[in-house]
C-alpha cells in the first residue's frame, strides 16, 4: 500500500499532487515502485493550498498542480525547476437528479436559473475554482450580465482550507451532490465521470464550445531533490504513465 506523508521520509520520493490526480497518481506510483523499487509518498490536496504548505517548509520534492501558475510561483521563488505541462483536463458540468440530463447548450441557462444551486471549488486555493471564474467571464461575453449573476450565486463548496471533507472511501463530488449541496457543479471532466461512477444518479454535461475551459497541469521538481525524484517526474511523460492518465480521461500534454 502506498504511504502518504506530510514531511520528508528517508528513501521515499515526496510527491505533492492536485486532488484530481489521486486515482491516476496512486496507480502510476504503484507501478513505478514495482518497476524501480523506489518508494513514493503521495500527498493530495488543492494545488494552491499545497503550494502554501511547500512555501511553509514542508518537504515536497515533486509538485504536480492542476494549473501552471502555482508551480511557476515556486520556481520564481528559487530552488524549483522551470515547470512543464505533463497532462491536461477540462471543465464539465456535473448535474444532480433534480436537473438530470442537460445538453451542452443548456448548461448556461441552467446555471443562471434562480432555483439552481451552482457549486464550484474555491478560487485561488484550488485551480478548479479559478477555471470556473474563467468560464463565468466567457459566459458574460455570450450574455452580458452573466458574470455578475454567476459570481454572486456560486457556492464555493470544495478546495478551501475549511471545506468539509467527505467520509473515508467517498469521492468529494459524489458526496457533495448526494448530500444535496448543489444542483450543478463545475468541476474537471475526470472528476465528474468518477463521481457518476460512484453515484449513477448523477449526469455529466460537456460544455458548449464557447464556454469550454482547458486545464494545463504543471509539474516542477525541487532542484536539490535526489535523483529518484527527478526520475519519477520524468517518468510522468513516459508511455506507461501517460497511458494511465489517458485511460482516466486526461489529455495529452
Amino acid at each position: 500500500m502506498l504511504p502518504t506523508a506530510s514531511g520528508p521520509q528517508a528513501a521515499q520520493v515526496q510527491v505533492y499532487a492536485a486532488g484530481s490526480l489521486r486515482e491516476a497518481f496512486t496507480e502510476i506510483a504503484r507501478e513505478h515502485e514495482a518497476r524501480t523499487g523506489q518508494r513514493v509518498a503521495l500527498v493530495f490536496g488543492a494545488s494552491g493550498l499545497l503550494r502554501e504548505r511547500i512555501e511553509g517548509g514542508e518537504g515536497a520534492q515533486v509538485f504536480a498542480s492542476a494549473d501552471t501558475d502555482h508551480p511557476q510561483r515556486l520556481a520564481r521563488r528559487g530552488g524549483w525547476a522551470k515547470p512543464w505541462v505533463f497532462t491536461r483536463n477540462a471543465l464539465c458540468a456535473l448535474t444532480g437528479p433534480r436537473l438530470g440530463d442537460v445538453a451542452p447548450d443548456g448548461v448556461l441557462p441552467a446555471m443562471l436559473r434562480g432555483d439552481v444551486r451552482l457549486g464550484t471549488s474555491t478560487p485561488r486555493a484550488d485551480p478548479s475554482g479559478d477555471y470556473a471564474w474563467v468560464l463565468f467571464r466567457q459566459a458574460d461575453a455570450l450574455q452580458p450580465g452573466a458574470y455578475a449573476q454567476l459570481d454572486a450565486k456560486a457556492l464555493r463548496l470544495t478546495g478551501g482550507p475549511d471545506s468539509p471533507k467527505p467520509p473515508a472511501g467517498r469521492g468529494t463530488y459524489a458526496w457533495i451532490m448526494e448530500q444535496d449541496q448543489a444542483d450543478l457543479f463545475l468541476t474537471y471532466c475526470t472528476n465528474a465521470v468518477a463521481a457518476r461512477a460512484e453515484w449513477p444518479a448523477l449526469r455529466v454535461a460537456p460544455l458548449p464550445a464557447a464556454l469550454q475551459v482547458g486545464a494545463a497541469y504543471g509539474l516542477t521538481v525541487r532542484e536539490d531533490a535526489p535523483a529518484a525524484a527527478h526520475a519519477f517526474a520524468a517518468a510522468l511523460l513516459d508511455a506507461p504513465a501517460q497511458a494511465v492518465l489517458r485511460r482516466l480521461g486526461f489529455g495529452a500534454p
